[in-house]
């Protein structure tokens, strides 16, 4: 990877900021204590206000009836109906609202977190243990949950934010590869779009999301149950051939190289200018480089610009780049800055999307 094709700029302001607008947030936790925690950490921030608290999930359906939020931190192991069941009727009850997951270091906090984000949680963070509500997860937690709730208040502003200029892309090479990129908000689109492709669809797919490094093993068991397909989790020198899917690793970039009619990824540790590891930059990159271009790239819902850059040498070599739309991303950073960027050939609601990858591959016939 060459580290200057890599030049970072100066960082976004937060949208709220941006806006000048209070973002509401409802905490909905079992614990009085981790209740107190978040209500101080939320309130240390000017921006913010706690709308409500609540200490179990029915009690949460019914403040959100009549008192609205734009962010509600969501622990799933609670008594009674836990937020993983209540999970579609918060959605449903709230639709304006971003749902974070607030959950456990354990490995079935690993499973209710994806099978929430899959449901259509925007995020996830881990919850600390007692102690560990230090300044570092103070600047993590704020960032996420202003980035979230500056998407629903910078809701009068999206068709604006829908236009960008898009490229042609009739002299695009065949993509050989779909590569996926996603954050906040990513892994619901990302499951509609891998439940929507036909078993005939044999193209690799190759997948960097950002996630804890200790959620890999379950999402990607998560996606092969999702996908109806062979699901790798992308090490140095994984082979993948057609019609399966590779997930980067929380703790490196995945590179991708060609290896005579298969398809080898490498592993990167370097930093990259996002800031994420894994990162969709060096990804995209690899593909530009390393399969000159023949490729599809999809940049889904997430925080950030990551993305942009490897997407830019993407487009280069010939490949094609396609995005989520503003108005079904929770959070239309990464997305929004390809196509801001004029970088993209469409930009889609997921199952838009879908029939783009599905028409660029030339299996129009398949849908």
């Amino acid at each position: 990877m060459e580290p200057n094709r890599y030049a970072t700029g100066k960082p976004e302001r937060d949208r709220a900021e941006t806006l000048g607008k209070t973002i509401r947030v409802m905490i909905v936790d079992d614990s009085l204590t981790v209740r107190t925690v978040f209500s101080r950490l939320v309130q240390s921030d000017p921006q913010l206000e706690i709308s409500a608290t609540a200490s179990n999930a029915e009690r949460a359906i019914a403040i959100l009836r009549d008192k609205p939020a734009d962010v509600i931190l969501l622990d799933l192991e609670m008594p009674g109906m836990g937020g993983l069941e209540a999970l579609p009727t918060i959605l449903k009850t709230a639709a304006s609202a971003q749902v974070l997951v607030v959950s456990s270091l354990t490995q079935d906090g690993a499973e209710h977190s994806l099978a929430a984000l899959s449901m259509g949680a925007a995020d996830t963070m881990l919850k600390p243990r007692p102690g560990g509500f230090d300044d570092s997860y103070r600047s993590s937690l704020l960032a996420k949950i202003k980035a979230l709730g500056g998407s629903s208040l910078d809701a009068s502003r999206k068709s604006e934010r829908t236009s960008p200029i898009a490229r042609a892309a009739c002299s695009a090479k065949i993509p050989e590869v779909v590569a996926i990129g996603a954050s906040t908000g990513g892994i619901h689109a990302l499951n509609i779009l891998l439940r929507g492709l036909p078993q005939q669809f044999d193209l690799p797919i190759v997948v960097t999301q950002h996630l804890p490094a200790s959620f890999i093993p379950v999402f990607a068991r998560q996606v092969e149950m999702a996908a109806g397909r062979k699901t790798l989790i992308a090490e140095d020198g994984t082979t993948i051939r057609g019609g399966e899917i590779a997930i980067a690793t929380g703790h490196s970039h995945m590179v991708v190289k060609r290896q005579g009619r298969h398809f080898v990824t490498g592993v990167d540790i370097g930093p990259a200018p996002s800031g994420c590891r894994p990162s969709v930059d060096p990804m995209l990159t690899s593909l530009a480089h390393n399969l000159n271009g023949h490729a599809l790239a999809v940049i889904l819902s997430g925080m950030g610009k990551d993305g942009k850059l490897g997407a830019a040498d993407l487009v280069e070599a010939g490949g094609i780049v396609i995005a989520q739309d503003a108005e079904t991303s929770a959070v239309w950073g990464m997305p929004g800055a390809v196509a801001k960027a004029g970088l993209t050939s469409a930009v889609l609601p997921p199952e838009g999307l879908l029939n783009e990858i599905l028409d660029r591959c030339g299996v129009a016939a398949w849908k």
